[in-house]
């Protein structure tokens, strides 16, 4: 580990600080395996882009506590017998953190193949290889041969939330939910993700909003539950769900 013995006992009282002030519970065990990941994304973001924010404390905010919202808006839904899939991980966020905190088995996705391969060596330093798995995978291909495998999705700052629903409807088991961390979302993009969900046969349960601690940024994550079978054939053809999205139609 790059951090020195100061600089992890810092981080580390940082990172349990914030968890608490956000009403998560995480151990110190959990903490030094998130911080580890978190020093193995910078080492690598060294010779690949994989994150814009290069500040540890910044990035213990920015990417490990606003992983772990997922944790605390999920709750109930969090079961070690069950799975998930991280959508868009990038750089392992917020798969490795809730991943580690729940202990539930899942999947971390990306359609960049050198994303994945780094992710793929932060599992394995990381010895969550017995647990989580990642694959260079598009959502709607992943649905053609997964199809309603996963109990939990989430995605954090993906795309839009109506692309998102469409996106998780086959891969979700019923009853299964959507999880979408976003930073502001206009009335635009709310009123075309209710008219998605009902045609996936998705339900709006929750919408949180929280603050990052330190002023980090407003965060708002959106929980949509699988409650019946969609009105159209999905997934669609790979690319339709952002090129064509599904969107409420306005008389003119």
């Amino acid at each position: 580990m790059s951090f020195t013995s100061d600089e992890m006992a810092a981080l580390r009282t940082q990172l349990c600080d914030e968890a608490e002030a956000c009403d998560i519970v995480i151990t110190s065990q959990q903490a030094d395996l998130l911080l580890q990941h978190l020093d193995l994304v910078i080492e690598k973001n060294k010779v690949m882009n994989l994150t814009r924010i290069v500040d540890t404390s910044d990035a213990v905010t920015k990417h490990i506590v606003d992983s772990l919202l997922f944790v605390k808006v999920l709750g109930e839904q969090v079961d070690q017998g069950k799975c998930f899939l991280d959508l868009g991980t990038g750089a392992g966020f917020p798969g490795i953190p809730f991943g580690v905190v729940t202990g539930m088995r899942g999947l971390l996705v990306d359609s960049v193949g050198k994303k994945v391969t780094a992710v793929e060596s932060f599992i394995d330093e990381l010895e969550l290889a017995g647990q989580l798995e990642a694959r260079a995978i598009r959502a709607e291909e992943l649905a053609k041969v997964e199809r309603g495998q996963y109990h939990v999705l989430c995605a954090r700052a993906v795309a839009e939330l109506n692309v998102l629903i469409e996106y998780a409807e086959p891969l979700l088991a019923k009853g299964g939910v959507l999880v979408a961390s976003k930073a502001h979302v206009s009335q635009e993009e709310l009123d075309n993700a209710a008219y998605a969900a009902s045609v996936c046969g998705m339900r709006l349960v929750s919408r949180e909003t929280y603050e990052l601690p330190r002023d980090a940024g407003h965060r708002e994550l959106y929980r949509y539950e699988k409650v019946k079978k969609p009105q159209i054939t999905l997934p669609r053809n790979t690319g339709m769900a952002k090129h064509k999205p599904l969107v409420r139609q306005t008389n003119v």
